[in-house]
């Protein structure tokens, strides 16, 4: 496709509401699967260090 301006670009034909959104919706899901790894990581070191401490004072 040949595009004479940015907001003919952004537009697509008149389908860029549809083309935008499943690249923001792609973008967010391979965010997702990205933080969530590392946060779930990060709650279980915590508590296994918190149970290694109650079981250190028992």
């Amino acid at each position: 496709m040949n595009f004479n301006s940015f907001s003919e670009f952004l537009a697509m034909g008149n389908h860029g509401i549809y083309v935008w959104s499943s690249y923001g919706i792609s973008g967010a899901i391979l965010l997702l699967n990205v933080v969530l790894p590392l946060l779930t990581r990060q709650r279980y070191l915590k508590n296994e260090a918190r149970r290694l401490r109650r079981e250190a004072q028992q």
